[in-house]
């Protein structure tokens, strides 16, 4: 054996030893790798290795980032996307999330952290109305992939909202993955998001109320008794509740509107660990929706939290007709802490709906199922091109937002000779869908392009004893 071969062995013995007998002084220690470890052996472990690490790491670390980095840890060995540990940055921008407003481009995401396939990229659970994210054509379903192009594989929730976050007017780039195989990149130009709660609407000539409930704030419920109100004015004989794409909310606001509708009874139960975090909540006889109303519940891929309780309650006591797509599966309860420096998020509990349903990670199956039209992964391929150059935009824009039938004719005729594979009806769909997007109040009632809400309209006029 060579001479520089025997010393660089000598060394990594040398290195072995030292680390072995580290590692054995722990085990002598107090026994803290035994089986039955308490969780004062186990802290007593953790200082040990911190002390170690902080005394004889080759630069002499800084203990606050020491401590900060050993606390995502934790969190993030609990595989739950909803608990983890915020610096004070980022429970800043929770603070302005909850407010109702903040500056950025206007998606609700998540992140699921297992599960395979697609799992650590971003989830968008829904885009708020109105923003630069929702007139850019991004839905529920959609998956950001990349910002700036940075993978968002490896990022963390707050991280990914840190980069999509930033000075009004600025702009950035994300990745977009939708479907199996189409990804496009859409700029985006940062705003201020004011977050909207209520719009509604009355059919006269169907005595239906149409409600809107976009989020669950602190106003949403005198909003929802003000709609409520303005259809029993006009004589409604049926109510049309529509939460797609609504991510949810404060949980006293759901419990509140839930109310409306139930004169006693469960209405949720909330179960954890510890007695603090198990609760049953019951109707407290405020009933504003009358028993004779029928109601039908609109959801879809990215009706989540808050929404969940309230589309399933309704349908576990027999009081609404879910119609759409089984909803996201987000029913969990999260504790925020406050710590001298930041603080953190922690899942304390799971609601269920009086029967036991549980909501999170399998969500609310509705009782018809009616898909949200989608592109085929040919489509896509077809489409998405067209869509990417925007010209289906400019072409909306050019025109004040609402072309007339005439121009719409016109510029889909031009578009099918350019690509005699287009079909006319699908541009047409895709030129609505953009008029809608780009106006000021898009309509709630599209009663020639949405589907679940024909459904739902069909059923709720049948319940109501009308036409079907």
């Amino acid at each position: 054996m060579k001479k520089g071969d025997v010393r660089l062995r000598g060394i990594w013995w040398g290195g072995f030893l030292l680390l072995f007998g580290f590692l054995m002084s722990l085990v002598w220690a107090d026994g803290l790798f035994a089986l039955d470890r308490s969780t004062d052996q186990l802290l007593s472990l953790f200082e040990t290795v911190f002390s170690y690490v902080q005394d004889h790491y080759v630069e002499e670390p800084d203990p606050e980032v020491l401590l900060e980095g050993a606390l995502e840890g934790l969190f993030e060995s609990l595989d739950d996307p909803y608990s983890e540990y915020l610096s004070e940055e980022e429970l800043r921008d929770l603070s302005d999330t909850t407010r109702g407003e903040f500056g950025g481009i206007g998606l609700y995401i998540a992140k699921e952290t297992s599960n395979g396939g697609d799992a650590g990229y971003v989830d968008v659970v829904a885009p708020i109305e109105g923003t630069p994210a929702y007139r850019a054509g991004i839905l529920a379903g959609d998956k950001i992939i990349g910002i700036e192009g940075e993978s968002t594989m490896d990022l963390s929730i707050d991280e990914v909202l840190s980069r999509l976050r930033g000075e009004p007017g600025t702009q950035v780039t994300i990745t977009i993955k939708r479907g199996g195989d189409y990804v496009f990149d859409v700029t985006l130009t940062r705003a201020i998001i004011q977050v909207p709660t209520v719009r509604y609407e009355f059919l006269p000539e169907h005595k239906v109320g149409i409600l809107r409930i976009i989020q669950f704030t602190p106003h949403t419920p005198e909003k929802v008794e003000e709609a409520i109100s303005a259809f029993k004015e006009q004589g409604y004989r049926g109510l049309l509740i529509d939460v797609r794409s609504n991510p949810g909310g404060l949980l006293d606001s759901v419990l509140e509107i839930t109310d409306f509708f139930f004169r006693e009874g469960i209405m949720l139960r909330e179960e954890g660990r510890t007695s603090e975090a198990t609760r049953t909540y019951y109707a407290t006889g405020d009933l504003l929706v009358d028993e004779d109303i029928p109601v039908v519940v609109l959801v879809n891929r990215g009706t989540a939290s808050a929404a969940e309780i309230l589309s399933g309650v309704l349908k576990d006591r027999g009081r609404g007709t879910l119609v759409g797509e089984t909803t996201y599966g987000k029913g969990s309860v999260q504790q925020v802490q406050l710590l001298p420096r930041g603080g953190f998020r922690l899942t304390v509990a799971r609601y269920y709906t009086p029967s036991g349903v549980v909501i999170d990670k399998h969500g609310i199956e509705p009782d018809v199922t009616v898909e949200e039209e989608t592109f085929t992964e040919d489509q896509m391929a077809l489409y998405g091109e067209l869509l990417s150059s925007g010209r289906i935009t400019e072409f909306v824009v050019s025109h004040d937002v609402v072309p007339s039938e005439e121009a719409i004719r016109s510029f889909i005729s031009r578009l099918a000779s350019e690509r005699p594979e287009y079909d006319p009806e699908i541009l047409r769909r895709l030129i609505h869908a953009e008029v809608v997007r780009r106006s000021t109040h898009p309509p709630l009632y599209d009663p020639d392009y949405d589907r679940v809400m024909q459904e739902g309209m069909r059923i709720l006029l049948g319940l109501m004893g009308g036409e079907t």
